[in-house]
Order: C-alpha cells, then structure tokens, then sequence
C-alpha cells in the first residue's frame, strides 16, 4: 500500500464529503484503540472541526489513559480539535437497574456489551445534531465486511466510514506514518465492551493477521478443502462468522408487497 498518498486521499474524501454536505466537522468516539486514532487523526487533518468524545462505561484505566492520551496529542498537532468527557457509567446502571433480574447473569453479558455500544452512539449523534457534524466510523475492512466484528447500530451505527476499505495492517501503517502513539500501536486489540481485559482475538478466536488472510484467499474462491492445520481452522472460523453476520453487513430485509396486493 502507498501508506502516504492513501492517507491523503482519505483526507481528502472525509473533506469533500463534509464540504459538499454542508457539514462543519466531525464527531468521533476515542476508545484508546487503534481504529478510533487514526480515524480521528484523519478527521483532524482535513481542517474541519473535530470533536472526540471519551465516554467510558466502566472503563479499564488502561483505556481511558490510552484515549487521553492520544486526545492530548492530537491538540497538540491540530488547532481545530476539541475534547469532551462524557461518563455514561451512571447511564448505564441505571439502563441496568430498570431491566428484570435474570437467573443467570452470564447469559445477558453479550446483550449488555452491545447496549454499551449502542450508548454511546446515541451520545455520538446528540453532539452530531447539536453542532452540526458527521458521526465518523472507525470500523475497518475485516471487522466490517469480513467478520462483522461490530454491534449493529452501536459502533455500526455512522455517517461514514473512512477505514472501512482498509485491512487492519493497513490502520497500523497509518498510524505509524503519522505518529500515533506507541501505546496504542502496541496496545492488543479490544472492543472495551467487556468491563475486563479480553482482547478481539479471545472473543474471535483468530489474530486480525489470520482474519485477514482468510479474507484474501476466500476472495479467491477457496474453500476449507484446499487447507490443513491451523490455516483451515481459521477458514472456517472465517466463513462462519461471515455467514452468522451477513444481516449486519446487507441492507435491512424489507418485505415488498406484491402490485395485485395494493
């Protein structure tokens, strides 16, 4: 990859797209992970107004230093970026609070996790509508369109998608060409749904290295029946979580009513 000249044409996308639409900028999500820095270091560059939002839900204080952090860097090299706390915490016991017990607690976490996601996309769009801005996502090309790795109408839930068409080591190369911290280039990966310190590859069960590999070469019309070992088992992975997520990554079914019927 051209790492310089495709990071200049993001910028330049995330610009005219704003411009054409009449929007002043740029509200996005800073989780101390690799995907929301480079998006808002993008963001930052093309000049337009950038607000990053911390909205930690019982956070890991790894994560919130993580953001912080970065937040700290990115005033530092971009005059057109602001900062804002915004703690759900209490918004989200008390979400928790007014929901019936269950028997057994484990059987909620998922739905909990993306009720934590989907918190904060509803924060994302109120600043969004109070100022003016496009809610940038951070979603990259194999959490998006190769294993759906997201929570749909929580981090799934943008305006637009500048990473989406890049694999995960192309987010690295970015960030490295423009100077994102090291922490968060050597932080392993996480969602930071969880309330603990479980990566994407504990909840996946493959490294975004195999995922990507398994990507390219089901692009190439493999099948599981060309592999042995360790790279089938990752295929495998790969095509069902695929399959699983397929409704996440098509448009809504909508149920068309036939001409003699109206």
């Amino acid at each position: 990859m051209q790492t310089e000249k495709v990071t200049n044409h993001i910028v330049q996308w995330l610009k005219d797209y704003a411009t054409k639409a009449n929007i002043k900028g740029f509200v996005i999500g800073i989780s101390g992970g690799i995907d929301s820095a480079v998006t808002s270091t993008l963001c930052a560059k093309t000049g337009l107004e950038l607000l990053c939002l911390e909205m930690p839900i019982h956070q890991a204080l790894s994560h919130v230093s993580r953001a912080s952090k970065h937040i700290d860097w990115l005033q530092d090299n971009f005059s057109n970026v602001k900062r804002l706390e915004v703690n759900l915490t209490p918004v989200f016991d008390s979400f928790i609070e007014t929901l019936p017990e269950v028997k057994n607690e484990e059987e909620r976490f998922l739905s909990l996790a993306n009720a934590r996601a989907r918190l904060r996309m509803t924060t994302l769009y109120y600043f969004a509508g109070l100022h003016g801005y496009l809610v940038a996502g951070t979603g990259n090309k194999v959490e998006d369109f190769g294993v759906g790795f997201y929570t749909k109408y929580g981090d799934g839930g943008v305006d637009i998608s500048p990473i989406a068409d890049l694999m995960k080591s192309e987010v690295y190369a970015i960030a490295q060409l423009a100077g994102v911290n090291s922490d968060i280039i050597e932080a392993a990966p996480t969602d930071g749904l969880w309330g603990d310190d479980r990566t994407d590859e504990d909840q996946i069960g493959a490294s975004y290295p195999e995922l990507e590999w398994a990507m390219h070469e089901d692009d190439k019309k493999k099948t599981e029946n060309d592999f042995t070992g360790r790279q089938k088992e990752v295929f495998i992975l790969y095509k069902k979580l695929n399959r699983a997520n397929q409704h996440k990554m098509n448009p809504i079914p909508i149920c068309e009513i036939p001409n003699d019927l109206k």
